[in-house]
């Protein structure tokens, strides 16, 4: 399925980044690759299964606001979908959620503000807990 979003992976676990437009996919995927992630796709993502990938005519490409559209840049292969992360508005993230998944792929579903500045710090651990790498107490990866 072709979805309108932005993906990035690190270690080729992909984190899939949904939203309306200007809610900050692409600049928090931006900030994520400041940090040493990968890019997968920007704007437009192609999902089967798990397996996400960029449409072949948008292929490394990335929409950076306020400066144009890039071309050329290294893209993640193989990466496999392990969490999906909902950019709402910040009076919409909840303090405590409950567990969610994101359907079509069975994977770990988020909502977070994509312009906070910690943003990309909770996307680095909302994967390390969707991957079982640290544990929860209350929220949403607790068992």
């Amino acid at each position: 399925m072709l979805l309108h979003g932005s993906c990035v992976s690190r270690d080729a676990a992909a984190v899939l980044l949904l939203g309306p437009a200007g809610s900050g996919k692409s600049d928090l995927l931006l900030r994520l690759m400041a940090r040493g992630w990968a890019l997968v796709a920007d704007d437009q993502v192609v999902v089967d299964g798990v397996a996400v990938s960029a449409p072949p005519a948008l292929r490394g490409m990335l929409e950076v606001r306020g400066l144009g559209i890039f071309e050329g840049m290294a893209v993640a292969e193989g990466a496999r979908l392990a969490l999906v992360v909902e950019l709402v508005a910040r009076e919409a993230v909840t303090r405590l959620p409950l567990p969610g998944a994101w359907v079509p792929a069975g994977v770990p579903r988020v909502a977070l503000h994509g312009f906070d500045a910690a943003a990309p710090e909770k996307v680095a651990l909302a994967l390390d807990a969707a991957l079982g790498r640290v544990a929860q107490r209350a929220g949403a990866f607790a068992a």
